[in-house]
């Protein structure tokens, strides 16, 4: 990829190719980017599993897949969690869609999530709550970053109806 297709911490901008992915996912699925040619989709980036903004977003995401089924959208929910976790989150929310495990980040690094944080004065790495969605031409479509959990379905809506 041109440096020109490259966004904030390395990854890519709208109209760029999607970087291609790999994942384990919830329900003993694996997601990837090459099962989803030629198909729009949603990859969306957080933090922890089962923790209160994530948990919004979420299940905002889960009460909307019935629209973005309708129009054709597949959703996958990443987070650097191990799949123990990301199952009982699931479980508990009853979360239909898959959850992939990026432990390794190198999913969020191809798509410059996996960036420094700062909390309580200490920096670490972790995942930026961050939104793709992905035209059936394997572009990026749209992007979100420092996504707001309670909003973010309602956007991917309105964006999605573009496709």
């Amino acid at each position: 990829m041109p440096d020109t297709a490259a966004g904030p911490n390395g990854g890519p901008i709208e109209g760029a190719p999607a970087p291609a992915f790999t994942m384990p996912a919830s329900g003993g699925r694996t997601v990837g980017s090459a099962d989803l040619s030629g198909k729009p989709y949603l990859l969306y980036f957080y933090p922890k599993a089962d923790t209160p903004g994530c948990t919004k977003q979420a299940c905002g995401i889960q009460e909307a897949l019935p629209q973005l089924g309708k129009i054709g959208i597949t959703v996958i929910g990443v987070s650097p969690d191990p799949m123990k976790p990301i199952e009982k989150f699931a479980a508990k929310y009853n979360l239909t869609f898959p959850l992939a495990s990026d432990e390794d980040h190198k999913v969020a690094e191809a798509f410059g999530v996996w960036v420094e944080k700062s909390m309580y004065g200490k920096t670490y790495m972790g995942m930026e709550r961050s939104s793709f969605l992905v035209g059936a031409d394997g572009k990026v479509a749209r992007i979100w970053r420092k996504v707001k959990p309670e909003a973010h379905a309602a956007q991917v809506m309105e964006a999605a109806k573009g496709l």
